[in-house]
């Protein structure tokens, strides 16, 4: 029997060869293997003769076989110590590789639902001022009218509009969350476009994008591609700077690269740590890379 089951032990012990192969030198009518929870069974029977096996001092499984009078295998039990453990970590290990799968996949439900949230919460924002202040504002410029038409004095008349243009500007804005019309109408090139264009010393190579992606991702690559030229202006003025987006198979890839003096890296700047939280807020990853006389690039990740 011994060299049976000495002929079943390998690497990647299999728990139902080894029970049926103790079952079988055994002449018993059932044999199980109990790891971890599992029970690996061969054939039936009853009553079970329960063997505990144990490895390092610590209980691996148990090792079962009907009839009773099949038994003792108290030798076979001892050599079962060391696969039984094999099996036992290859069994927690995979426990653990599926938690933290679904531990992963709800973080990252958690986290689109919270982006989820704060879009509605903007755009619920955003309807509120458009119902409720902008129409105050609106009939406030209706009455500077009326009394610019009976009489007033024009040149207050015309202060006071002027001031009213900015104030419903800001307030549009503000309800936009910050977000050009481009950008929710049209989508992540256009709101580039629109805002980039004008730069004389910027090149946009965003022909690559040609599908539409979630407000949230949209958002937050404009914005981080933004704060990237924003800071190669203020630290690298006069380089030339190049900002790239294309659709990729698993998702949206940018860059926003400079010629200009280059620095060290610290990772906890809080430009750096501006850019990584906004993308990471939608699953993305940012990374920055410069030296001193190497420019610096900035390239941005989001998965589908």
């Amino acid at each position: 029997m011994v060299e049976a089951v000495a002929a079943c032990l390998g690497p990647d012990p299999d728990p139902r060869a080894l029970a049926s192969a103790i079952g079988t030198a055994a002449e018993a009518t059932g044999c199980a293997l109990v790891v971890a929870g599992e029970r690996y069974q061969w054939g039936t029977g009853e009553p079970w003769l329960e063997h505990v096996v144990t490895f390092g001092g610590e209980k691996q499984g148990v090792l079962a076989i009907a009839p009773e009078s099949a038994g003792p295998l108290t030798a076979v039990a001892a050599m079962l110590g060391a696969p039984l453990a094999v099996v036992r970590l290859t069994l927690e290990t995979d426990w653990l590789r599926r938690s933290g799968d679904a531990a992963a996949r709800e973080l990252v439900d958690d986290r689109w639902r919270a982006a989820a949230e704060m879009e509605q919460e903007r755009r619920g924002l955003e309807r509120d001022l458009h119902d409720g202040a902008q129409h105050h504002l609106v009939a406030l410029r209706m009455s500077l009218a009326l009394v610019e038409h009976t009489g007033g004095d024009p040149d207050r008349v015309a202060d006071l509009l002027a001031r009213l243009d900015t104030a419903e500007r800001v307030l549009v804005d503000t309800a936009a969350g910050v977000l050009p019309v481009a950008l929710v109408a049209h989508g992540l090139t256009t709101a580039l476009r629109a805002e980039l264009a004008t730069h004389a010393d910027v090149e946009l190579d965003i022909e690559g994008v040609r599908r539409r992606y979630p407000s949230v991702v949209e958002s937050a690559v404009y914005f981080v591609c933004l704060e990237a030229v924003n800071n190669a202006h203020k630290h690298a003025p006069g380089a030339w700077i190049t900002v790239t987006a294309r659709d990729h198979y698993r998702g949206l890839e940018f860059a926003v690269t400079d010629n200009g003096p280059g620095f060290v890296v610290s990772p906890t700047s809080s430009g750096l740590l501006n850019l990584t939280a906004r993308a990471s807020a939608v699953g993305g990853t940012v990374e920055v890379r410069s030296a001193p006389g190497a420019g610096t690039t900035v390239t941005g990740f989001v998965p589908l």
